[in-house]
């Protein structure tokens, strides 16, 4: 087997180098800032504003992308635009993060003039401790100066790294101060793998015709209804409607092995199905989501899942349902 390039596998040592010298950061003065900021942007009743120019803007739009899609309203402004009539799309009480690895961009400047004018709050993202963004913000997110991955140390690489991983930091981190759950992030990714497996079970549960019968039942009509449900599965519920128990087509096969000196009338007829049910079933709630659901079927070797709620059976969801839309 071929080896990467040496440079290639230098280059990735000093990106991950510079990760280090990050989280090491992080225990000291950048901990409290990043504190600060979170403080700004949770408690803010606005939106965040990302703005960046270059290789930072690149940045910034992902990263606007990224708060928005966790539940922080957030989106990307590009400063010359702003300098040109889009800074009527800030709002006073939004809160603007400005990127910029120098702290020198001039395309800031004018933001940072606004941003003072009318008493928005401001955070900067920057290596430049004394430039003119970290002195104008009202939080200062200095980054560590790193050596790029870069031969020539100029290509902007390790840096861009460290800023769109302590941006994602920020970005999770609000993630579990709003208390954002799977189903709130299913809101904002309804499409694709992702949306389906973050789909709630009663979305994707069958309602119908589910194949139940009494605890009383003779296991004859068990039979029946497993047949005619082909799932390969029965529930088998209390007078009160409560699931209490399943009976699966492996336990009726066992049954009539160990019944086979007994005549028909007997196994058949005059035995209920509370003698050979599995009084523990495996169910799940119908606002799970269907990677709860799967996972579920997987951990336990099974293809089919009672839907329950307040003890009663509303539903059942198979693997091949989840595989149908897309969960697996």
């Amino acid at each position: 087997m071929s080896q990467p390039p040496s440079s290639t596998v230098k280059s990735l040592r000093l990106a991950l180098s510079g990760l280090e010298v990050l989280l090491g950061s992080l225990q000291g003065r950048l901990g409290g800032a990043v504190e600060r900021a979170l403080d700004l942007i949770g408690g803010g009743e606005g939106r965040l504003i990302v703005m960046g120019v270059g290789k930072s803007g690149h940045i910034g739009a992902k990263l606007a992308a990224s708060f928005a899609s966790t539940g922080t309203p957030a989106f990307f402004v590009h400063p010359t635009e702003a300098s040109h009539g889009d800074l009527g799309m800030i709002a006073h009480q939004d809160v603007v993060l400005l990127i910029s690895w120098s702290g020198e961009s001039r395309e800031l400047h004018d933001i940072i003039a606004y941003c003072k004018r009318f008493g928005m709050k401001m955070i900067g993202m920057t290596s430049g401790e004394d430039s003119l963004l970290a002195r104008m913000v009202d939080v200062a997110l200095i980054l560590p100066k790193v050596r790029e991955a870069c031969p020539n140390d100029l290509a902007p690489t390790t840096s861009t790294l460290l800023t769109m991983a302590l941006g994602d930091a920020l970005a999770v981190a609000l993630v579990e101060r709003r208390g954002f759950s799977e189903r709130s992030f299913h809101d904002f990714h309804p499409g694709g793998k992702l949306g389906a497996q973050l789909k709630p079970v009663r979305a994707l549960m069958r309602q119908k015709d589910l194949p139940l019968v009494g605890v009383e039942a003779p296991i004859n009509e068990a039979l029946g209804v497993l047949t005619q449900a082909s799932l390969g599965i029965v529930g088998v519920t209390h007078k009160s409607g409560a699931l209490i128990g399943v009976i699966t087509d492996g336990d009726v096969r066992r049954y009539l092995e160990r019944s086979a000196a007994r005549s028909m009338k007997s196994a058949l007829w005059e035995t209920r199905v509370r003698e050979i049910m599995s009084a523990t079933p495996i169910t799940i709630a119908p606002e799970a989501v269907a990677a709860e659901a799967l996972s579920s079927l997987q951990q336990h070797s099974i293809s089919v899942l009672f839907v329950v709620e307040d003890c009663r059976p509303v539903g059942v969801v198979t693997f091949l349902s989840l595989l149908e839309a897309g969960v697996a």
